[in-house]
This record gives C-alpha cells, structure tokens and sequence, in this order.
C-alpha cells in the first residue's frame, strides 16, 4: 500500500516517520516552502520566537520520536513552573497541589467547600457545555476563576459556547477520567504519577517537524501545494504542479476550509459544505521583551474583566528565553483584533502587560493568525455530517485532540492502522518538459 500525505505540520510529518519506518511507502505534500503547520519558531534580535505552541509535554511517545531523531542534546526541560489567572486586579496562583488547593486566593473558602462536592454528581450530560458541566460539577466560582479561563483559554473560546461532546468530554476520555474528575486526580496523586516535564528545543518548538522532515527529505515535498485529488480505481491522483502521484489511502491534515477544497471532487457536497462550518479562533500573537523578575509560567485573563489580552507566556522564566514575553489576542471574544494593524496589536499588548505585571516592555513582533485555534464551539456539531470517501482518513486537531502529544498519539494510531494493510511502490507521472 502506498499512502500520501497531504500536509506537512507535526500530524502529517509524525505520520510520514512512523509509516517510513514501519516499510510503508508514503508521500508527504506541503504547501509552504517551510515544515510545521501552525508551530513557527524564528530568531528575532538573537531571541528564538515561537509563533504557535510555546512549549510541549515530554510525554513517552514524543521523548523516543526526539531520541529516534537525535534531538535529545537540543531540548530545554522547565519543571511546572505557577500558572496565575488575573482577577480582580490580581495575579492568582493556580493550585497544583492539594496543599495549594487549601491556600489559594484564587477562590474563597466557600468556592473550595463546594468544589469537594464534585464526586457526588453525575458525568457530563447530553447538550451540556463546558461552562455548564463544570458550574454544576464544582460550582460557580471554580468554573468561572480556575477551569474555565485555563481550559477554554487555551482554544480562545468562551466555556459557555463550548459543548462538551466536542472539547472536554474528549480531553477526559483522553487523560483516562471516568465518573469524578476530582477522586480521579487524588487517585493520580496517591500513586505518585507527575505530568511528563515541560519542554522545547535551543531553536524553539519547529525543530521538531523540522527534523522529521529532514529525516525523510528524499520524500517530503515542500512548496507543493496539492491543486486537486481525484480517484483513481481503487486509489487516488494527487495532482501538483510538479506533476501526478497515484496512491491507495490518503491521510488529510490540513484545516477545515482546506481540507474541504481538497476533498470537494471525491466527498460529498454534505461533507465540504460541513467542514466550511467549523469555526476557528482568529488570534494574534505580540512578543515582548521585558526585564521583569517573574516566575512562571505565565497566565490567564479571566474572561469577564475588561481586558484584550487573553493571557501571557513567561518564556523567559519558562524556558530561560532570555526576556521573552507571548501575548495572546483576540479569539472569540474579541476576533477583528487580528485586523487590528501591528501598531496597535502591540501598544495594547505592552500596556496591559504592565498594568498586570507593573514591569515595562517593549515588542519585539508581531504575528497575525487568522485561522487560530480550532474553537470547539456550537459549530462543532457539522462534524456530524461529514463523511468522508472509502480510503480518505482526517488526521487533525478539529477532529480529534490539539496540542502537540494528542497530535503525536493519533499520527501513530492512523500510522499503525495503515501499516496492517500492507505496502506497495508510489507510482509516479511526470509532465514532459517544453
């Protein structure tokens, strides 16, 4: 069997490395002239920027793709650092600990009672959303002060437009959380079981798509974006400017709207139509360079104050980035900030860093991302009506899990599901010169 690969982030490079290794042939298929999708790293005054992810978790599955890629000598390893969330004019430690549970101002002593309460309710409810769950799981002040901001911050969505079918009911089944959230957690802490550590690399985050594609370069193609996919007997065309390459699967990493002018001469009008559906969170993403003397990792804007900026990475305390400081704008409560000019993104972004921290600063980029963060809200539910043909598989954050690990675990799963259908040569046609 021969597969191609449309998509050169971390999903379709995993996927390409672990399909390589195995004997299965593959092809990889990048529109940009550079690997990685959505995680961009670049050297601003002899400062490593991340545009996209800032860090990732060194869980088993990523520590043997660095070993197996040589990149153990080039991580940075961060212990977990305090997360705060602003708050009343106030950075709140985030508890990590049932010590710091007791202790935190984040939530008064009547928050703290009624979240103990959390075992005695029911698991998620059909239609609930995530603000719901966790109001009626651990009551009003822990969903709105300490879930909600570092959960839904994350996708830039707010809690009440996120439904539970479609983000956090997947990240509990992924984490292994059955029935109560919290007996689970004391249950984790009793057996001594740690989160793998924080990490990235000397040359930021996009070494590692970096390195998968070197590893293979004989057979990921850069700068060549797929013009059209057509079927082909039992298989599929991919059509480039370079030419024609016929395969038996096709595994699709691209975003939603792309995906769906890929697919629209092999899926269904149903299909395309409902992938254009799928919203994501537009975000902007200003980099500061401070002397502030903060440690952390960073925090989080609680989403009712009055601020735009939703919440701050401490890469220079985190991962010794020498001064560097990631604020993050827009997303779906405030999404025109991305068409905001690189002026104003970054005047907001310095001043309400300072009114936070009372430290200076000054930018040092500013990048626009107009498809963010998938957000994970109502429109969710047009993944109900796609479908996609016999030998087409979607492997990407809107259909399972973000974050690098659950991008990491899926690529393998699809590549170990291939692997069992065998392997043949990639045949290949190409256009006559002149």
């Amino acid at each position: 069997m021969s597969v191609g690969i449309v998509g050169g982030g971390i999903t379709g490079l995993a996927i390409h490395h672990y399909l390589r290794e195995s004997g299965v042939e593959s092809v990889v298929f990048e529109a940009d002239d550079e690997p990685g999708g959505v995680i961009r790293s670049e050297e601003v005054e002899r400062r490593v920027l991340d545009f996209g992810p800032q860090r990732t978790r060194l869980t088993p599955s990523i520590r043997a793709l660095v070993e197996s890629l040589g990149l153990a000598g080039e991580m940075r390893e961060a212990a977990d650092p305090p997360l705060y969330v602003y708050r009343d004019g106030k950075l709140r430690r985030v508890p990590q600990t049932p010590q710091e549970a007791v202790t935190t101002d984040l939530l008064s002593w009547r928050g703290k009672a009624r979240a103990l309460l959390e075992p005695l309710t029911d698991p998620a409810k059909e239609g609930e959303t995530v603000e719901e769950f966790l109001t009626r799981k651990f009551g009003r002040e822990v969903a709105r002060y300490y879930f909600g901001p570092l959960y839904a911050g994350i996708y830039g969505s707010h809690p009440g437009e996120m439904p539970m079918a479609h983000s956090l009911s997947k990240a509990l089944d992924g984490a292994g959380i059955e029935g109560s959230v919290l007996a689970s957690v004391v249950r984790k802490v009793l057996a001594g079981r740690e989160a793998p550590p924080i990490v990235s690399f000397d040359a930021g985050l996009q070494r590692l798509p970096a390195a998968l594609a070197e590893a293979h370069s004989e057979s990921v193609r850069l700068g060549t974006p797929v013009r059209a996919i057509r079927r082909d007997g039992d298989g599929f065309t991919v059509e480039t400017d370079a030419g024609e390459t016929r395969v038996d699967e096709l595994v699709v990493t691209t975003p939603a709207d792309v995906t769906a002018d890929l697919l629209s001469g092999v899926a269904s009008a149903e299909t395309t139509t409902a992938l254009r559906d799928l919203n994501y969170n537009p975000q902007a993403v200003v980099h500061l360079h401070a002397e502030a003397d903060l440690t952390g990792a960073g925090y989080q804007v609680q989403y009712d104050e009055d601020f735009r900026t939703l919440g701050v990475t401490w890469n220079a305390s985190l991962l010794g980035r020498n001064g560097v400081y990631t604020c993050y704008l827009g997303g779906s409560k405030n999404p025109e900030a991305v068409e905001w000019s690189d002026e104003e993104l970054a005047s907001v972004a310095v001043s309400e860093f300072e009114e936070v921290t009372g430290a200076s600063a000054r930018p040092l980029s500013v990048h626009h991302l107009r498809r963010g963060m998938p957000a994970y809200d109502r429109s969710w539910s047009a993944l109900d009506r796609v479908s996609t043909p016999e030998g087409v598989r979607l492997c990407t954050n809107y259909t399972a899990r973000a974050g690098i690990p659950g991008r990491i675990r899926e690529a393998r799963t699809v590549a170990e599901e291939l692997r069992e259908r065998g392997s043949a040569p990639i045949e290949e046609v190409v256009p006559e010169s002149g």
